[in-house]
């Protein structure tokens, strides 16, 4: 099992500059706006909204943007948000999963279609490609200056639930159930470990690696322009050698 896209994705949200993290924030916004619609603004009885709140705060989102986002959701006035997955492929079969959150679903597919399109690239039909990809929980620790016990993470993940567990480059990439990732994310958390991020993800069973030079920048820049709309909430994809 391989969650570096994982971790790299992460990385990428905290270096982005302040006028990518305001997108960051609207598209978290969107997604909390849902969650309390068809749950409730209640955290503690929506584990979806809960989970959310959890993602705005590993991603830097202040609480006041949190309260207020909260506060216009459950606005009787507000625009109504669905959400929509789009299955496709990239350049040379690059399975990708794109989840959406939008108030206009015309013109949220017209535009995710261009961008296969232009890059080499098509949507597919709902499943062409979600087989590939299966549900886990993943959390991440930050050990880059090395002060944690490897050893002792590993066995508090495991006595949690934990599935899987990897070291690499001071970074612990823990697997769990969907189902569990809270659970295990608690546990961690009640053992003092500093969780980095707890999120759900979709792990692919396989990579493809790229080696044509157009091929990857095509790959790139159709990423680019995914990560760029407002109503992009999640990518997914099965590309080996992502930067």
């Amino acid at each position: 099992m391989s969650g570096h896209s994982k971790w790299k994705n992460i990385m990428h949200k905290k270096e982005k500059t302040d006028a990518q993290k305001a997108k960051v924030f609207t598209k978290i916004g969107k997604e909390i706006t849902v969650a309390i619609r068809e749950g409730g603004a209640d955290p503690t009885t929506n584990g979806k909204l809960r989970d959310l709140i959890a993602k705005a705060k590993a991603n830097n989102v202040p609480n006041d943007n949190i309260d207020r986002i909260i506060k216009k959701a459950t606005g009787a006035d507000g625009v109504v948000y669905e959400e929509i997955s789009y299955e496709g492929y990239g350049p040379s079969g690059i399975a990708v999963i794109v989840e959406v959150t939008t108030d206009n679903r015309n013109r949220t597919a017209s535009e995710v279609r261009h961008y296969f399109d232009k890059y080499g690239g098509n949507l597919g039909q709902t499943g062409c490609v979600s087989y590939l990809f299966t549900d886990k929980g993943v959390i991440i620790i930050d050990n880059e200056d090395g002060d944690l016990d490897e050893d002792k993470i590993m066995e508090d993940a495991l006595e949690a639930g934990a599935e899987d567990i990897l070291s690499e480059d001071g970074i612990f990439e823990i697997y769990t159930s969907v189902e569990d990732l809270e659970t295990v994310s608690a546990a961690l958390t009640e053992k003092g470990h500093p969780i980095t991020s707890a999120e759900k993800d979709k792990i692919p069973s396989n990579y493809i690696t790229l080696t044509d030079e157009e091929d990857i920048k095509n790959m790139n820049k159709l990423l680019e322009l995914l990560d760029d709309n407002d109503d992009v909430s999640e990518v997914y994809h099965n590309w080996e050698n992502a930067e």
